[in-house]
């Protein structure tokens, strides 16, 4: 329930304490899981200090627990050591500080934290973190590397080392964080997002070296693989051995073996470049020169043909083969002529033999009626009917007169 209070009607600060430590003891016991920062084990105390730290961000929260408690854990927990603790939280009214009262600890044992990543791991996977097509590749000559590892250490040396041994003109970023306990995770993930927010840096590198399981939770932290998953530049796992394989191998673009490994992955080897290139600068050679004696010998083997060495016998071969065929063409059109008019002179005598005007100059004549009918039979015609007779000459009218 909210209090009403205002400036005229404050609360005192003893008052305001009692009402935090009320609700807080409302909450009752919980089961907290935590790593272990600091740990206090006064002399001759009763007591045991212990602080509890989220692994994956900057919270913590002290803790007490008598000497018999703690002592049932003591031989398998210790500093950096996750653990699950059954604590009441407890208000301290005089100093305004919360602290869980632990009345059981228990360590968390390898197994169980193994079957924690599967669980996890089978999580991410079902949101596509891991797919294969979400992968980017690497670019051939990156100008500046953004590499995430631990201050002074082998990994550090081994990739700086041989890349500039490879590539001696590359440039490096590089972000120095702890790489294990309860500051490596919220260290690297700030340094792996300020990396990705240079626009100059083109590829990130996130290296360690190889340690126990416990030493390499960090890099299976959920929060570390999705910001691994958000980056817009492409990211370089080189965590530990060829063995290990915490959770950030499958969420980044590429997984290198080791941190020289990821140095031979990123950069590229000068002397086997250089090696390429004269290899396809001899290749290159060799096609070309192939091309040109190939070019040469045909046309060496044109040249030799004998019209290459007299160009006008061919020109004088085709001129007769004209001349031929023009004298053959002639000849074809004269006989095609000749033939054309003896058929027409046989046409013409056969039109002229059977034409109505050679029977009219032999002395015949056609009778007309007035309608132009000729007139076939005597029967056809009436005494006095006027006809008209055609003759070779002109015509004639005449008329029909009875026999007598």
């Amino acid at each position: 329930m909210a209090l009403n209070t205002s400036a005229d009607a404050p609360l005192p600060v003893g008052e305001v304490s009692r009402l935090i430590g009320g609700w807080i003891n409302r909450l009752g016991a919980v089961w907290v899981e935590g790593q272990i920062t600091q740990l206090s084990r006064r002399p001759g105390a009763g007591v045991v200090f212990l602080t509890l730290r989220d692994p994956s961000h900057d919270i913590s929260v002290g803790v007490t627990c008598y000497r018999q408690v703690f002592d049932a854990v003591a031989d398998v927990v210790s500093e950096g050591a996750r653990v699950v603790v059954h604590a009441k939280p407890e208000w301290y009214a005089p100093r305004g500080q919360l602290s869980l009262r632990a009345v059981e600890i228990r360590p968390v044992g390898i197994g169980e934290l193994l079957a924690r990543l599967e669980q996890l791991k089978r999580t991410l996977a079902s949101e596509g973190l891991f797919a294969l097509d979400r992968k980017r590749q690497l670019p051939f000559l990156p100008q500046l590397v953004g590499l995430v590892v631990g201050r002074a250490s082998a990994a550090e040396r081994d990739v700086l080392e041989n890349a500039r041994r490879r590539w001696p003109a590359v440039r490096f970023e590089v972000r120095n964080v702890a790489v294990q306990g309860v500051h490596a995770v919220p260290q690297v993930v700030r340094a792996v997002r300020e990396l990705d927010e240079l626009p100059d840096v083109d590829v990130i590198i996130v290296a360690r070296g190889g340690g126990s399981v416990e030493d390499l939770l960090p890099f299976s932290d959920e929060e570390l693989v999705r910001a691994v998953a958000q980056c817009r530049t492409p990211v370089v796992s080189a965590i530990g051995h060829e063995p290990d394989a915490p959770l950030l191998d499958l969420v980044a673009d590429v997984r290198a073996s080791t941190p020289t490994d990821a140095a031979k992955k990123v950069v590229p080897d000068v002397g086997e470049e250089l090696d390429r290139v004269r290899m396809l600068r001899d290749r290159a050679r060799r096609h070309v020169r192939g091309l040109v004696d190939r070019e040469e010998r045909g046309l060496a083997g044109m040249l030799a043909r004998p019209w290459m060495e007299r160009p006008h016998r061919m020109v004088d071969d085709r001129a007769d083969e004209v001349d031929a065929l023009l004298h053959r063409s002639r000849r074809v059109l004269g006989h095609l002529l000749d033939r054309a008019d003896s058929e027409l002179s046989h046409t013409h005598a056969r039109v002229v033999a059977l034409s109505p005007a050679a029977t009219l100059e032999r002395g015949y004549a056609v009778l007309q009626r007035a309608g132009g009918e000729v007139v076939r039979s005597p029967g056809e015609v009436a005494p006095g009917e006027e006809l008209r007779a055609r003759v070779a000459e002109g015509e004639l009218h005449v008329t029909v007169v009875p026999r007598t």
